[in-house]
Order: structure tokens, then C-alpha cells, then sequence
């Protein structure tokens, strides 16, 4: 496992920091370590978009709404009215009790 310097911690941080493990009943390396770990867990991870969300610009938007107002239109020939089946697939019939 590696080791890490800490500089340029102030005072009062440092009393807090000790305060605290002494209250929780750990080490001040312990507080420090699982506070770094809680911090930066699944960071690595990439597993949704929500990164992205509301990061585009309103140009950006338009662009997008445009591109896509297409796909929301309905082709009426994919519509009309099918041409009836020229045989007729009977169902199962029911047995009489």
C-alpha cells in the first residue's frame, strides 16, 4: 500500500480531523483514508449519462430537436388500410361439457 504526505494542513483542520476519529473511535489515517475512499468511489466507473445531462448550450438543443422532429412525424401509408387476407385461420374451438 502506498504512503502519502500531507502538507500545509492548517491547525484547526488538523484538531477537527482528531476530534473526529476520537469520536468514531479510529485512527486519524483511518478517518483520512475512508473519508478519500467515500469521496472517490466509482469514480472509475462510467454506468449513466448523467454527466451529460443539461450540458448542452441552446444552440446545441435546437440542433438536436431538429434533427430528430422527423422521427416523431407518422407516415401515413405505414397507416392505411391493409388489404383483407384472402384465406381466414379459424381459432381454436372449445370443447362442449
Amino acid at each position: 500500500m502506498a504512503n502519502v504526505l500531507l502538507r500545509g494542513l492548517d491547525a484547526a483542520t488538523l484538531a477537527r480531523l482528531r476530534a473526529d476519529a476520537r469520536r468514531r473511535g479510529i485512527s486519524v489515517n483511518r478517518l483520512i483514508v475512508e473519508t478519500l475512499q467515500r469521496q472517490h468511489a466509482g469514480k472509475d466507473e462510467f454506468d449513466d449519462l448523467d454527466t451529460l445531462a443539461g450540458r448542452w448550450s441552446k444552440p446545441e438543443a435546437a440542433s438536436f430537436a431538429a434533427a430528430v422532429a422527423p422521427l416523431s412525424e407518422i407516415d401515413p401509408a405505414l397507416w392505411a388500410e391493409q388489404p383483407k387476407a384472402a384465406y381466414h385461420v379459424r381459432g381454436r374451438r372449445r370443447r362442449r361439457r
